[in-house]
C-alpha cells in the first residue's frame, strides 16, 4: 500500500471514530413462521434493543396469515421492549376499507410509524388498483403517521426507466411520505447518484441506505437477481470457495459492510436502516464499528 492509499485508509477511520454518536440505525426483521424461528426472533430483538435504534420494523406478506403474524410482532415489540416499532404495509390483496380499518387499528394501539409499500403482485395480476403513493395518501389521511416508503437506487424491476422510477418517488415524498428507505445495495456510488438525482428533481426527504450483511452468498446471488440489484464480481471472488465455511462467510460479509458504512458516513449519511435477516451477529458488529454502542450505566 503506497503512502497515499494509506493516508485515505487513515482518513476514513478517523471520520468513523470522529462519528462519536451522530449516527442513528434501524433494523428490519421478518414475522417467524416457526417456534425456533421465533426464539432467533425475540434473541435478535433483545441483542439489538441496547443500541436504541430508531425503529424497528416487522415486514409484511400478502397472505392473512404473514399479516395477521405481522400484526402481533409489531404489538409485541412495542410491548415487551418500548421500541419504536413500524409495521410495514402494502396495499395488495386488501381493499381501501381494510386498509383504513388496519391503520386504525394500528394507530389505537399506539402505532406511529408504517412502512408503506406497493407490495409483490400475485401471480397473473398486470395492474394493482393502488399504487405506494395511494397508500401513504390514505394513511395520512386516516392520522398523522410517520411513514418510509421504498427508494430504487438501480431502478425497480417493474419500472419503466429510471426517470419514471425517481417521479413515483417523488408522488409518494409528495403525498406524506417522511422518508425513503432503499433496496440494498453494493456499488455505494449508485446510492450517492441516486442520492444527487433526487435532489435534483426536489426530493428533499432522507433518502436513507439499506445495508444488507451478507452471510449466505448463494442465496444473495438468486435474490439480487429478481430485485435488480448488481452483485459486483469482486464480491463473488471474496466469497468463492466458502459454501461450507460459515464463520468465514460471516466475517467476509460483516466486513463488506463496514466499508459501505465507512464510504457512506464520510459522504454525510448519518442514517442507515439494517436488513437483519432476523440474525444479530453481522449487524451489532457494524453498529460497534460505526460508534452505534449500549449506553454505559
Amino acid at each position: 500500500m503506497g503512502f497515499h492509499s494509506a493516508r485515505q485508509v487513515e482518513a476514513l477511520n478517523q471520520s468513523i471514530a470522529d462519528l462519536s454518536g451522530d449516527i442513528s440505525v434501524s433494523f428490519e426483521f421478518f414475522p417467524p413462521n416457526s417456534e425456533s424461528m421465533e426464539q432467533t426472533l425475540w434473541q435478535s430483538i433483545e441483542r439489538l434493543k441496547v443500541l436504541e435504534p430508531k425503529f424497528v420494523s416487522v415486514t409484511y406478506g400478502a397472505n392473512s396469515g404473514t399479516r395477521d403474524r405481522t400484526h402481533k410482532v409489531i404489538k409485541d415489540i412495542k410491548e415487551r421492549t418500548g421500541l419504536i416499532a413500524a409495521p410495514h404495509l402494502t396495499c395488495i390483496d386488501a381493499s381501501r376499507d381494510e386498509l383504513r380499518t388496519i391503520a386504525r387499528d394500528y394507530w389505537n394501539s399506539g402505532i406511529r410509524h408504517i412502512v408503506a409499500l406497493r407490495g409483490d403482485l400475485p401471480q397473473g395480476v398486470d395492474k394493482p388498483e393502488m399504487y405506494g403513493a395511494d397508500l401513504v395518501a390514505l394513511l395520512k389521511a386516516e392520522a398523522d403517521f410517520d411513514i418510509s416508503v421504498a427508494a430504487y437506487p438501480e431502478v425497480h424491476p417493474e419500472a419503466r426507466s429510471a426517470q419514471s422510477d425517481l417521479l413515483n418517488l417523488k408522488r409518494k415524498i409528495d403525498a406524506g411520505a417522511n422518508r425513503a428507505i432503499t433496496q440494498f445495495f453494493f456499488d455505494v456510488e449508485t446510492y450517492l447518484r441516486f442520492r444527487d438525482r433526487c435532489a435534483a428533481i426536489g426530493i428533499d426527504a432522507e433518502i436513507v441506505p439499506g445495508i444488507l450483511p451478507v452471510s449466505n452468498y448463494q442465496t444473495l446471488a438468486k435474490f439480487a437477481g429478481f430485485t435488480n440489484v448488481k452483485v459486483p464480481r469482486w464480491m463473488h471472488q471474496r466469497f468463492e470457495g466458502l459454501d461450507n465455511d460459515q464463520m468465514t462467510r460471516n466475517l467476509v460479509g460483516a466486513s463488506i459492510a463496514i466499508d459501505q458504512v465507512r464510504v457512506l458516513s464520510q459522504e454525510g449519511v448519518k442514517d442507515f436502516h439494517f436488513y437483519t435477516l432476523n440474525r444479530s451477529e453481522l449487524t451489532y458488529a457494524i453498529c460497534h464499528t460505526l460508534g452505534v454502542r449500549p449506553k454505559q450505566a
